[in-house]
């Protein structure tokens, strides 16, 4: 693993970790240990939708809370509230990171209940959420092209309903 990637993790989580795992294409690091979340299963899942998505490059993965969320987003996008996920492209003309991704946990595991589905499961399509915007998609500013890819996608490696439809979903029942 690049020195520069893993500095980059360690401001992630602020010497919080409680659980690092290495991986060739991935770090997951753990600064909120669940049992719910199984390890192998979600690095078997991020090489998975790492192919499925074309991203290439090492993608590091922070499990955490909500206040861990917050300030990364406050911080880097100025929004002080938590939300579900964060990505953070890299910017590396090697290729060989793509980025980080940050997921709380906390948030995940209340729209796993919402949704009536499990937390492995969330955290499995806030991962491909992440990953879709590693590789340089946008649903806030695109044309629906990140809807039709993240559906394509969750059919593909069996996901339920993510982040882009349920938000839409949401918005149509809002308007009525």
């Amino acid at each position: 693993m690049k020195e520069e990637s893993a500095q980059a993790l360690l401001l992630f989580c602020s010497g919080c970790c409680k659980q690092i795992y290495e991986r060739p294409h991935a770090m997951i690091v753990v600064a909120s240990p669940d049992r719910r979340i199984h390890r192998a299963v979600l690095e078997q899942f991020l090489t998975q939708a790492r192919r499925a998505a074309k991203l290439r490059g090492m993608v590091d993965v922070l499990l955490t809370d909500d206040a861990e969320l917050k300030r990364l987003n406050t911080t880097f996008r100025g929004k002080r509230k938590p939300t579900d996920v964060l990505s953070f492209p890299a910017d590396d003309a090697t290729g060989k990171l793509a980025g980080d991704i940050a997921i709380s946990l906390e948030t995940a595991a209340r729209q796993a209940a919402e949704f009536g589905h499990t937390l492995q499961s969330e955290v499995k399509i806030l991962l491909l959420h992440g990953l879709l915007h590693l590789n340089g998609m946008d649903h806030e500013t695109d044309e629906g092209e990140m809807a039709a890819r993240e559906l394509a996608l969750r059919t593909r490696l069996k996901l339920p309903a993510g982040l882009i439809a349920r938000s839409g979903a949401a918005a149509k029942k809002a308007a009525r």
